[in-house]
């Protein structure tokens, strides 16, 4: 459906951010940039 790579470090990542952030909107899955997280993801192992 889309052609987008994993960000790599390489090309600019507010270019990536902003790819990516448009096909969650256009895929109907914005609301992953407002659910709450999980208490474990802040802990770092």
């Amino acid at each position: 459906m889309f052609d987008i790579d994993k960000f790599d470090g390489i090309t600019n990542f507010n270019l990536w951010q902003v790819l990516m952030t448009t096909i969650l909107i256009q895929s109907d899955l914005e609301k992953v940039f407002i659910e709450k997280k999980l208490a474990d993801m802040d802990k770092s192992k």
